[in-house]
């Protein structure tokens, strides 16, 4: 079954005339419905002059430039082995990178698990806009604006700790809850569930992307050994082969036994990996801390792309309290914006490439997106 977007239905009809257009309705192989924010199209240089020139790279789809990207409106449930978007449901979660991904493809030609490149767009669109959605961070509510509440999953009050499940209904926060704060905005980019994404990892701390939003291909490959990953010369933000010399990476500003060695720096050759070299298991150590605090070895320059991204900051401050966490041995695979436990951790900029694409838990789940 092929998706044409320009037919009106009554489902349809209604979420675009309350949305302005700015939400749709599309229909996947199966014929399931899911709600969807429409993205325009923007060139990064109106954002900040940092990120260069040109379409961001989450527009640029098998070398095709698209109008506008359709992204989950709500965080995924899944119905019939498809992920779906809809309100007030029990988001999907402790399903494995992988998992997410087939739940996405199930649904037919265009839609994919959303890509990172397509999480930064957003990430970057509320930092221009100058509004930074909150969500359930805190069992239900708002870490710091504790009088934002959801509805739970699990029915127990906001800030409850005594239900391990501190998850809530999708969509049912207040309008800040929304990346552009109001009601016709995505929902729970900040919090809730961790969301798994594509076509970004770290290899031994190495980071690698598959091209622009290329991604969002049903023809991309996201195996480990998968010829589509491209590592990133820190020099110039070229895209070269795994391995090449001066690629971009994250390292740690320490040394020694520590669990968490502090935030980590980005480099162009590893001096401290915190685990042994190839092994994705979860431990021993880590990196943390803020986000926008992360800094570069002394003499070098962030490419704009990794900025474009969302691996690097823009600036030095206003991206908020969002925290980076990274383990520079193994394969990692990166889940964005945080759980209903991460506190002031969360936020659009918020990224955790701590776990392999194994890693499952109750606080990870994903987000589907579409391309025409």
């Amino acid at each position: 079954m092929s998706i044409v977007i320009s037919v009106v239905d009554s489902l349809r009809q209604s979420v675009e005339a309350a949305s302005g257009g700015r939400n749709t309705v599309l229909y996947d192989s199966k014929g399931y419905p899911s709600i969807m924010a429409v993205i325009p199209k923007f060139n990064v240089q109106d954002i900040d002059a940092t990120l260069g020139t040109g379409v961001h790279p989450a527009f640029v789809v098998g070398g095709v430039e698209k109008s506008e990207i359709f992204v989950s409106k709500f965080q995924a449930i899944v119905h019939d082995g498809n992920a779906l978007s809809l309100p007030g449901m029990n988001p999907a979660r402790s399903l494995n990178y992988d998992s997410a991904h087939t739940y996405c493809k199930n649904k037919g030609a265009g839609w994919h698990l959303m890509t990172n490149a397509e999480w930064a767009a957003v990430a970057l669109w509320c930092y221009k806009n100058g509004f930074m959605p909150r969500g359930n961070n805190n069992y239900g509510r708002d870490s710091v604006q504790t009088y934002e509440t959801a509805r739970r999953v699990s029915g127990a009050a906001p800030g409850d700790t005594a239900s391990s499940d501190g998850a809530s209904l999708t969509g049912s926060g207040p309008a800040s809850w929304y990346h552009d704060n109001t009601p016709a905005g995505i929902a729970d980019l900040n919090g809730n569930a961790w969301e798994w994404q594509g076509g970004l990892r770290l290899s031994n701390g190495e980071i690698q992307i598959i091209a622009n939003n290329d991604a969002a291909l049903i023809s991309a490959d996201h195996t480990a050994a998968s010829a589509d990953w491209k590592a990133i010369k820190l020099a110039d933000g070229t895209l070269v082969a795994p391995g090449t010399s001066g690629t971009a990476k994250y390292d740690s500003p320490n040394a020694g036994t520590t669990t968490n060695h502090g935030t980590p720096l980005l480099t162009d050759a590893i001096v401290n990996r915190t685990g042994t070299l190839d092994d994705s298991a979860s431990a021993p150590g880590y990196n943390n801390g803020s986000f926008e605090a992360m800094g570069i070895k002394a003499g070098l320059t962030a490419p704009a792309l990794l900025k474009q991204l969302g691996l690097y900051p823009l600036v030095a401050s206003g991206l908020g309290s969002d925290g980076i966490w990274v383990r520079n041995y193994g394969e990692r695979l990166p889940v964005r914006g945080g759980s209903w436990n991460s506190a002031a951790g969360s936020g659009v900029f918020a990224l955790y490439c701590n776990g392999p694409r194994s890693d499952v838990g109750s606080g990870i789940g994903f987000r589907p997106a579409f391309v025409a």
